[in-house]
């Protein structure tokens, strides 16, 4: 009767078999990450596809330290590892130690590893950033010397001023020697000492694009004392050159326009700026002339001649206030005199002798008031409106109503 075996067994002789080949224990498999999973335990479980086959992977916990990047879906990548039977399922799956990104993906690794230590060294640093110059009279120019680039550079420049000199140093810009031909075309220009410089190619792929990527060329940029646009690919293409160079252009044709200014707006400006200088230049004599006008008149009224003017009408005002009041004043003492005079009038002896009164004096020339005063016989002195009269008392009489009363 044949053996008849358990699965286990079954599964355990074909682990052993596994163990036992030399390929399996270490292999380099390529293919595309198809339903990644990260468990909380920290493994990694994947399956690793192309389009002939699948094959199920594992990356442990302890393997994760050599994966500087995070596995995703639709990667290309090359694991290395070995591939053995999980006993309990009786599967086989491949046991990763190390991945690695193939292709475009690995480029993009060596990129993001050179940018990160370029980064470290500080050639990233804006300090040491040049600025670009507003008005230059050479550009130069690291393309090749064919392609829509150069045309772009050249049409863009002619357009903005015609004045501005073109140096074009016709590089390698795709292949394994474009390193270093741009390399020597920066230096070459440096030495031609152009006002600012343009390095740059049209767009592609990452393999295209991946000469403005290599470190010679970042660092030839970073050393060189003439200010570098980079212009490489498209608007969305970033690649070393543009972290390095003085400024970034998303194309050849934006770098052209960053570098060229464009005269004939130049001169428009320069109009504007003409114009409006003489606009203020008018504004300005015309408000110096009212401020001098402001400060004659100023002038005119604090001067010792338009002090001693003012002094004059106001002696003149006063002088007539002085005589309307010396005439009113007159006045005032005109009538108060007449009518003094008026009451003197009434007063008067001569005004009472002429209305038919008369003064007696005795000898002594003392008033005669009183009849007991003087005597039969004294001389009195009487005096009339126009003269005086001598006369000898001959008899005097008393009123007897003023006894009476």
């Amino acid at each position: 009767m044949k053996n008849v075996y358990t699965v286990g067994q079954v599964n355990a002789y074909i682990k052993n078999m596994f163990t036992q080949d030399f390929l399996l224990r270490s292999l380099m498999v390529k293919g595309e990450v198809s339903n990644c999973k990260y468990h909380t335990s920290g493994h990694i479980y994947f399956t690793l596809k192309d389009e002939k086959g699948m094959m199920p992977c594992v990356m442990f916990v302890r393997d994760r330290k050599g994966l500087n990047f995070r596995l995703q879906e639709g990667q290309q990548v090359i694991i290395t590892g070995r591939i053995d039977v999980f006993e309990r399922d009786g599967r086989y799956q491949l046991y990763a130690q190390e991945i690695v990104l193939a292709g475009a993906g690995f480029l993009y690794e060596r990129f993001e590893q050179l940018k990160r230590d370029l980064s470290e060294r500080g050639m990233f640093a804006p300090e040491y950033k040049k600025p670009i110059p507003k008005y230059i009279r050479t550009l130069g120019v690291v393309t090749a010397p064919t392609g829509a680039a150069v045309r772009d550079i050249i049409n863009i420049t002619a357009r903005r001023n015609p004045y501005v000199q073109i140096i074009l140093y016709p590089a390698i810009v795709q292949g394994p020697q474009a390193a270093e031909s741009i390399v020597n075309g920066i230096r070459a220009l440096e030495r031609l000492n152009v006002d600012v410089m343009i390095v740059g190619r049209g767009g592609g792929v990452i393999e295209d694009l991946w000469a403005f990527n290599e470190e010679i060329v970042a660092q030839a940029i970073f050393d060189c004392s003439v200010p570098i646009i980079s212009a490489v690919g498209h608007e969305t293409d970033f690649t070393i050159a543009d972290f390095v160079a003085d400024l970034r252009a998303p194309t050849p044709s934006a770098g052209t326009e960053l570098a060229v200014f464009d005269y004939e707006q130049f001169r428009e400006r320069l109009a504007d700026l003409s114009e409006g200088l003489r606009v203020r230049m008018r504004r300005k004599v015309d408000w110096d002339r009212m401020r001098l006008k402001r400060l004659g008149v100023k002038l005119q009224y604090l001067s010792p001649a338009g002090k001693i003017r003012e002094k004059r009408s106001e002696l003149g005002k006063l002088e007539e206030r002085l005589k309307e009041r010396m005439k009113d004043r007159l006045m005032a003492e005109r009538h108060r005199l007449a009518v003094a005079a008026e009451r003197i009038k009434g007063l008067s002896p001569a005004e009472k002798l002429s209305q038919g009164f008369s003064h007696v004096a005795d000898a002594a020339g003392r008033t005669v008031t009183d009849v007991h005063r003087v005597e039969t016989g004294d001389l009195l002195t009487i005096h009339v409106k126009n003269g005086r009269i001598l006369a000898e008392v001959k008899k005097k009489e008393e009123w007897q109503w003023m006894k009476n009363g």
